[in-house]
């Protein structure tokens, strides 16, 4: 008899039979309002009905159409439809299945335009698990180690973790942008750098929002030296920072951005998005896939952005969003062993810290267990898995978001 692999835990203990808006719900009926989406994928909640009704009615006519091989109109509508909200000048995409294969893509891509080899990440970052994925991914040494050697040519820089470092934002912003400039004159000089890759609020790092001033900094060290920045959107992108993208929440444009998680509400589906004269400069074969561009997860991401803009889920977002971080300082300031509250938008996160200032994952896991035998599920983050993560869909209401908070403030009573 065939099993899963032992390597697959659930963070959960629910079998979910259903799932519908911001809940799910067991074999035996129980609902548990879902603050994962999935890992932020359903953007929409579960099951929305004109998310569902456009991959019925795409499955029942065309399911797969090979974009070398012909094309579809999904794919096109999909790419018109990007091209309203995507960043001024990035006019060009390119479709894949995962935010791995992605950023794989952009690195392509960024090494093909430049001519340039090395690829500068940031503490924290998570990038995927693929090869040269991993490589560039840092939130944790679970993701790389054991399978070295990995790609050559990736440099770290610092992020500005102002609550890791002690600091205020400024100070951090400040140490991040100096040793990156440390960084370019002692390991990846500038003529070598081929990009910044950057997630405008760390994931798996532990759900640290980027200062502005911080990815200000990158874009006028992009210009200076001829690196393109490449923003990793994978997470944040489609609404749920509270704007569209989340690098619109500082002053910058990136030159080439990846998208996947919220783009089709559930339904496997990335890109990468340059300007023209970027992406022309791609060697030919380096682009295609099997499955990239699949007509029916084109017309699910289709219709999820006609939902996120007829219902407003930008501006919920950031309105709910500021809703549940209120709470969660509320929640915070009850127990002491939260040491930080952040986020931007419908990414939270609540960090628990030992008085002696060390991690501790420990509670965190106790709080993250005991929110999900009440009926709320989030998952954990970190270097260290101390910090608890909520992610609800953008669709979620302040009912709700008042729900998870009373169940995660019972949760935290009785981890601590």
């Amino acid at each position: 008899m065939a099993t899963l692999s032992p390597l697959l835990k659930q963070a959960t203990p629910v079998l979910a039979e259903r799932g519908e808006g911001a809940y799910l719900y067991d074999a035996e009926g129980r609902r548990y309002l879902d603050f994962t989406a999935g890992i932020g994928v359903t953007s929409t909640g579960h099951c929305h009905p004109r998310v569902v009704e456009a991959a019925r009615e795409q499955a029942g006519t065309l399911i797969h159409g090979q974009y070398t091989t012909v094309m579809h109109r999904p794919l096109l509508r999909l790419t018109e439809a990007l091209g309203e909200v995507l960043p001024d000048g990035l006019d060009s995409l390119f479709y894949l299945n995962s935010g791995s294969e992605a950023v794989e893509a952009a690195i392509r891509l960024a090494r093909h335009a430049t001519g340039r080899q090395n690829i500068v990440v940031f503490h924290g970052s998570f990038h995927g698990r693929t090869m040269g994925a991993a490589a560039l991914t840092t939130a944790g040494t679970k993701f790389r180690a054991g399978i070295g050697p990995l790609m050559p040519g990736a440099a770290v820089a610092p992020f500005p973790q102002s609550y890791r470092y002690g600091w205020d934002e400024d100070e951090a912003t400040r140490f991040a942008l100096r040793e990156l400039d440390y960084v370019l004159a002692t390991t990846s000089a500038p003529a070598d750098t081929a990009a910044f890759v950057v997630e405008p609020v760390l994931g798996e790092g532990g759900y640290v929002p980027a200062p502005p001033a911080f990815l200000e900094g990158l874009r006028e060290r992009a210009d200076r030296h001829g690196i393109l920045l490449v923003m990793d959107e994978v997470q944040t992108g489609v609404g749920r920072t509270g704007r569209f993208w989340g690098h619109e929440h500082a002053a910058v444009r990136p030159d080439v951005l990846i998208t996947a998680k919220g783009l089709a509400s559930g339904f496997p589906l990335s890109a990468i998005a340059a300007p023209t004269a970027v992406m022309e400069r791609a060697r030919p074969g380096s682009q295609g896939g099997t499955y990239g561009g699949n007509a029916v997860a084109c017309a699910a991401a289709l219709a999820t952005l006609e939902v996120v803009r007829d219902e407003g889920l930008v501006a919920n977002a950031e309105r709910q969003g500021a809703r549940l971080n209120d709470g969660l300082r509320k929640v915070a300031a009850d127990h002491p062993v939260i040491g930080d509250v952040r986020g931007l938008g419908l990414m939270q996160a609540s960090e628990f810290t030992a008085p002696d200032g060390e991690p501790d994952a420990a509670t965190a896991a106790r709080a993250h267990r005991a929110a999900s035998d009440r009926g709320l599920l989030l998952l954990t983050c970190g270097a260290f898995g101390n910090v608890v993560r909520m992610i609800p869909p953008l669709i979620v209401d302040g009912a709700q978001v008042d729900a998870a908070l009373e169940l995660w403030a019972a949760a935290v009573a009785d981890a601590v």
